[in-house]
């Protein structure tokens, strides 16, 4: 009998953790506060996946900033990881080309900013290290005089694409037609890649909008044709539909821009009030960068990356009702996480969850999610609703592992669109 599912996300590392397994943190995500609006670009564009072509000639670019007077000596290294992202084991001879230690050498500093930073790149693969094996990487920063010390970290990943992956996305699904959910169907054509058995050697993944609460691994597929794994009316292929991401601007400091009710300044920062966000009860349509963010400064003819400001953001949504339960902020920048700084808190005095984070000037898509990442997971519904018209991406990863292979290689991906 087919193995009806398996769900992996975000929320089994939490769970784990909590019942004292031994998991290694491989989330990205930023750990000493002074640092900043980490970005991971491929072939400068910011919408493409973190996801390299392996010897395919794509490039990668790692940003981010540190607030700070004067640059100081960092350094990278990189860790492979199974399709779990946990470490896989294999030597660093083994999937690297070069040393696994390389020094940040490119920097520039903030040109007529308020607050001060120095602005980090990181390009891969370089002269110092190139991956050498598909499969997920964690790349880890550190200061050159405490490497035991984690600042920041990134996921990535590299693919061989040697299988074809084709979707199909449907609002008519196995629980309800045209209300709150979408359905998938992925077919994976082997062809003459290295896979003996296309039903039990193969892992897909599947990411809506590059969520991390929600992300679904299904271990078989529901039937082999010839070569091609076809996965249909399996549970983990229907996704909440969600709404429309809610956005805003701060790419101006003088005047309030798109959703920001007021702006001022308050030494040391600049301040932004986000109009205060109340539930969804019907489908918004909007065009959105699904989560993403953009840094921009308007108003300035020189390059964003540093002459915009930092810029203490301030969110709040009025959902009486939700008293009790906790609520997120979610999008690509916090890092997809649930933590302090993406937790909105209820506030009696004005009667609305609030957070304050401190962004740089630019374009964000953000939206709120409720319940609780350490067991059940995160939900739309309750604050943004599901609707099946609802723009959604959904990224398809395929992995193996082969007799006598020591870790999972990634031998495809891809990305499908829903909606307009």
């Amino acid at each position: 009998m087919v193995k009806r599912f398996a769900l992996l996300s975000v929320t089994l590392l939490w769970v784990a953790l909590s019942a004292g397994a031994e998991l290694v943190n491989t989330m990205t995500e930023i750990f000493d506060p002074h640092f900043r609006s980490l970005q991971l670009r491929v072939n400068d564009n910011l919408f493409l996946p973190p996801v390299l072509l392996l010897d395919g000639g794509d490039y990668m670019t790692i940003e981010f900033d540190e607030l700070a007077e004067d640059n100081r000596y960092l350094r990278y290294s990189i860790q492979h990881c199974n399709a779990d992202w946990q470490p896989s084991g294999l030597a660093e001879s083994e999937y690297l080309d070069g040393f696994n230690l390389a020094d940040v050498e490119e920097y520039d500093f903030s040109q007529a900013t308020t607050t001060h930073y120095v602005h980090y790149r990181i390009s891969l693969p370089d002269r110092q290290m190139r991956p050498l094996l598909s499969g997920n990487y964690l790349l880890k920063v550190y200061d050159s005089d405490n490497p035991d010390e984690t600042l920041l970290q990134a996921r990535f990943s590299v693919t061989e694409q040697k299988v074809g992956i084709s979707a199909g996305i449907t609002s008519t699904t196995d629980i309800d037609i045209n209300r709150g959910h979408q359905q998938l169907l992925v077919s994976v054509d082997c062809g003459s890649a290295a896979v003996q058995s296309p039903f039990a050697d193969l892992k897909l993944y599947i990411q809506q909008n590059r969520r991390l609460d929600n992300e679904v691994m299904l271990p078989h597929p529901t039937r082999v044709v010839n070569r091609t794994a076809v996965y249909e009316h399996q549970r983990p292929l229907i996704f909440p539909a969600g709404n429309e991401y809610r956005r805003f601007e701060t790419v101006t400091i003088n005047f309030p821009g798109m959703k920001i009710d007021r702006t001022g300044f308050y030494d040391p920062y600049y301040h932004a009030v986000v109009a205060t966000d109340e539930q969804r009860a019907s489908y918004q349509y909007d065009s959105t960068q699904k989560g993403r963010f953009m840094i921009r400064n308007a108003e300035s003819d020189g390059p964003s990356e540093t002459e915009a400001d930092y810029v203490v953001t301030h969110f709040s949504l009025y959902a009486p009702e939700l008293i009790g339960q906790t609520v997120y902020l979610n999008g690509d920048f916090v890092h997809q996480n649930f933590n302090q700084e993406s937790q909105m808190v209820y506030n009696p005095e004005t009667g609305l969850f609030e957070r304050s984070i401190l962004l740089k000037q630019g374009s964000y898509n953000y939206q709120y999610l409720t319940g609780n990442p350490s067991k059940d997971g995160s939900r739309t519904r309750a604050v943004e609703g599901d609707f099946y018209e609802t723009d959604n991406e959904y990224t398809v990863k395929v992995y193996t592992r082969q007799p006598g292979e020591r870790y999972d290689r990634l031998i495809g991906y891809a990305t499908f669109k829903y909606g307009k």
